[in-house]
């Protein structure tokens, strides 16, 4: 049974999704909250499976909530309910470590997939959102916001290390990664601990930035 807590400032919204989710199969709605602090004290009690997650709430915005949570509980998954006019929200929301992101009016079916989806360890984006992300990204990797490196670290690499770097840049989630090198999804969180470490970098952005630009810069001096 997949335990999922929504969060939405809007009273008709959270009821609607619990009625719907609660009639379905391995699915088991254990909460509502109507902001950020509601759903930080709902995690403390309750600890979902997964969280549908409003962007858009007051007292804490759901990115801010994101990341604390992450932070707290990184098992919880997160699935972000958005709009066309939340691009920067949805980036921000992305580098904290939501795994899904749809868009608010999207199908019952396609909700209940999302979150199976997610809980079993893999990411579900909305196409159109997919595709904003995506081009901001490449945006940020192509322009003068430069992640650097310094080669004496970059030389500390191993093959997995470069392996796993290659699937993070390709935008692959911790099992996913995991089912590709044949590896346990602890092992691979270990091998990014470690890039992260020797890279100096801050996150997983940061890391999948820097694979982008490395990568444009090698295919660069090939040409």
């Amino acid at each position: 049974m997949i335990k999922i807590l929504i969060a939405d400032d809007q009273e008709m919204i959270r009821e609607s999704l619990q009625i719907v989710l609660s009639n379905r199969a391995g699915l088991e709605v254990i909460g509502t909250a109507a902001n950020g602090q509601e759903v930080i004290q709902n995690v403390r009690q309750e600890r979902p499976d997964v969280i549908l997650m409003d962007i858009r709430m007051p007292k804490m915005d759901g990115v801010q909530c994101t990341k604390i949570i992450k932070e707290n509980y990184p098992e919880i998954k997160i699935i972000i309910l958005t709009t066309f006019d939340d691009d920067e929200f949805v980036f921000n929301a992305l580098k904290y470590g939501a795994s899904g992101y749809l868009l608010k009016g999207v199908s019952m079916d396609e909700l209940v997939r999302a979150i199976n989806t997610v809980y079993s360890g893999k990411a579900m984006i909305n196409p159109d959102i997919a595709a904003k992300v995506l081009r901001l990204f490449s945006e940020m990797a192509q322009s003068n916001f430069a992640i650097q490196v310094s080669n004496k670290n970059v030389e500390d690499l191993t093959k997995t290390e470069w392996k796993i770097i290659g699937q993070v840049e390709k935008g692959a989630a911790n099992k996913e990664i995991a089912d590709t090198l044949k590896l346990s999804e602890g092992t691979v969180r270990n091998y990014l601990s470690s890039i992260l470490n020797k890279l100096d970098l801050r996150d997983r952005t940061q890391l999948a930035i820097w694979a982008v630009q490395t990568q444009k810069g090698n295919r660069d001096l090939e040409e």
